[in-house]
């Protein structure tokens, strides 16, 4: 058979390729089976860990911040508020624990709202995969974050002189607890990063949420000491529940009644928010 190929390497204008010719570059075998909504969220989810590996600068935010916050506001206000620093670690540990990891959570809708203005997420949408596994997967890779932040305080409130009376174990479930809601949490974000037009946008509405959730709670001082009006508004801020399961957890004990509303919660920002942005994200 005579090569059709000139001298340069390149077909002859005109040039039409015969099937065997063709057989030898496509795959002869069957398409490959499509993946499973999990599998494809997962390997997402490893895209957004490799996205830490080469830009480690990523993890400021979940080791720099939250040591600072652990040691300004304990030292700020542990004198004043608890007799001493030592003794106001032990109450405002967890809560300052969850104020720093929820906070963490609207990066996931800015990175989601950079990631839509570079087009990468126009590219996933022509993947034969589950439409909604970019988003779940990104979501998955930042639970490793809320993990490493919680640990970062926790370590650092260990080397102050914080003690959990509920051990290990006790120390787990609460990170447990954290960790399930903010996960659900992300999901309000991530709805934002799609809507707004710009990750400042997204930064500025995350902000106008998170502050007043975060400091009208349980996480610096005892509601019992707040005006009625403004405890009113504690008891059914939602980082007042999730606080107050992770403090019981952590001194050993446990509370029934917010740790149902905390779940409730999570599950309720799923349900809502993940519909939400899975129905603007298959229309966008």
């Amino acid at each position: 058979m005579i090569n059709a190929t000139t001298t340069t390497g390149r077909a002859p204008s005109g040039y039409v390729p015969s099937a065997e010719a063709l057989a030898t570059v496509l795959a002869p075998g069957a398409r490959p089976p499509r993946p499973s909504a999990l599998s494809a969220s997962l390997t997402f989810g490893w895209r957004a860990l490799l996205k830490i590996k080469h830009v480690p600068e990523q993890l400021f935010d979940v080791t720099a911040f939250p040591i600072m916050m652990v040691l300004m506001f304990t030292y700020l206000f542990g004198g004043a508020l608890g007799g001493s620093p030592r003794n106001y670690l032990q109450f405002f540990l967890p809560g300052i624990m969850v104020t720093s990891v929820v906070m963490i959570t609207m990066y996931t809708g800015v990175g989601l709202n950079t990631d839509i203005e570079k087009g990468v997420f126009d590219r996933f949408r022509t993947l034969p995969v589950w439409r909604p596994a970019a988003l779940v997967g990104m979501i998955f890779g930042d639970v490793l974050r809320y993990v490493l932040a919680a640990l970062v305080i926790l370590g650092v409130g260990l080397v102050l002189g914080f003690r959990p009376d509920g051990g290990l174990l006790g120390v787990l479930a609460g990170v447990g607890l954290l960790v399930v809601f903010s996960f659900a949490f992300s999901w309000v974000w991530t709805f934002f990063g799609l809507i707004l037009r710009s990750e400042k946008s997204v930064m500025g509405v995350s902000m106008m949420v998170l502050f007043p959730l975060t400091f009208l709670s349980n996480v610096f001082v005892d509601p019992g000491t707040m005006p009625g009006w403004l405890q009113a508004f504690v008891k059914v801020n939602p980082i007042t529940h999730l606080v107050a399961a992770v403090r019981a957890a952590m001194a050993g004990s446990s509370d029934p009644t917010n740790t149902m509303w905390l779940l409730l919660w999570s599950a309720g920002f799923v349900v809502v928010f993940g519909t939400l942005t899975t129905y603007r994200y298959n229309r966008r």
